[in-house]
């Protein structure tokens, strides 16, 4: 379990790291998917409760530390994404096209919640996602249509899959 939490933590941050750099600069109405949200939910689904939380927790806080968001932004969303969709584990059978749409998807509506009610309580600290702006949902078709893609290659590294270690 150390193994995945670990494995999944640096490659949370290398594509936090491609996420602000290189795709950075070819965004689409300025928005990048966030393949460091898809990795924890695949780690999460694959692993269960325990893997996606503390997984999404250190991945979270480490790219608090990448980004101009207040610190622990990040972590919390992480955390209650991995936890949820570490609940799933095992419930569905992990297609190649549907499911990982189906999970990102929803990841990123409750990213896009999670941090609407932060907003609520703490104000303009924590930016917020308009549902009807045109960067929450091409930042939605990214992170939808990049998951059947991410998950397909993140299958083939044992380092992260349970029982293939």
């Amino acid at each position: 379990m150390i193994r995945n939490i670990i494995w999944t933590i640096i490659l949370a941050i290398i594509a936090g790291i491609l996420q602000s750099t290189v795709l950075g600069n070819i965004a689409l109405f300025g928005a990048v998917p966030d393949l460091a949200l898809c990795i924890v939910v695949y780690s999460a689904y694959v692993n269960g409760t325990m893997t996606g939380q503390l997984s999404g927790f250190l991945s979270g806080l480490l790219l608090d530390f990448l980004s101009a968001a207040p610190l622990g932004l990040n972590c919390l969303i992480r955390t209650i994404i991995g936890a949820v969709t570490g609940l799933f584990k095992g419930a569905f059978f992990l297609d190649v096209f549907f499911l990982p749409l189906i999970l990102c998807a929803l990841a990123t509506i409750a990213k896009a919640l999670i941090l609407f009610l932060l907003n609520l309580i703490m104000g303009q600290i924590v930016p917020v996602y308009s549902l009807f702006s045109a960067l929450f949902w091409v930042e939605f078709g990214l992170n939808s249509l990049s998951a059947p893609i991410l998950f397909f290659i993140l299958k083939h590294f044992k380092f992260i899959t349970p029982g293939r270690n």
